[in-house]
């Protein structure tokens, strides 16, 4: 444990993760945040190394994050389950009425969709933070920051190539 907090910590370059990505694979699949060791959990250099109190605070942050998904979106197909029984009995609407439907139905969609995609996105973050690769850049393979995981537990990406992402 030792061996891999030092590597963590004072690691830097593509060294430093390759080293710390081998110590993560070789511990294979865990089963909830109580087994994550924070030294196998990559920081930048500079950073300090993971505690297991911030690792529990962001499995609970996610965990939350779940269960908030979940309901929105029960919500909003509930929503548009209404939105689309109503549409079926326009009779008389005007023009107006009829869009105003069609707006609100257009809106809960696309809040539905959205609420799906952080969803898989969360259940993603937490399946690599139980398991292997939580913290690493997947396009660099470089750590991603923990202060950035810490404001976007989420984040797949380091900076620099979330930034070269956004620009195409």
């Amino acid at each position: 444990m030792s061996t891999a907090r030092r590597k963590t910590s004072t690691g830097t370059g593509h060294a430093a993760a390759t080293s710390r990505t081998h110590v993560a694979a070789g511990s294979g699949a865990r089963g909830g945040a109580e087994s994550v060791d924070p030294a196998e959990l990559p920081v930048r250099p500079g950073e300090e190394p993971w505690t297991s109190a911030e690792v529990a605070e962001l499995h609970a942050e996610l965990e939350t994050d779940l269960h908030r998904l979940r309901a929105e979106i029960e919500a909003a197909e509930a929503a548009i389950a209404g939105l689309m029984r109503d549409s079926n009995d326009g009779a008389g609407d005007d023009q107006v009425d009829a869009g105003t439907k069609n707006i609100n139905r257009e809106s809960e969609l696309s809040l539905a969709n959205n609420a799906r995609d952080s969803l898989a996105q969360t259940e993603r973050a937490l399946s690599r933070l139980e398991g292997v690769g939580f913290g690493l850049c997947e396009s660099c393979g470089q750590p991603v920051g923990k202060a950035r995981l810490q404001a976007f537990p989420r984040a797949t990406l380091c900076v620099s190539c979330k930034a070269k992402q956004e620009r195409r």
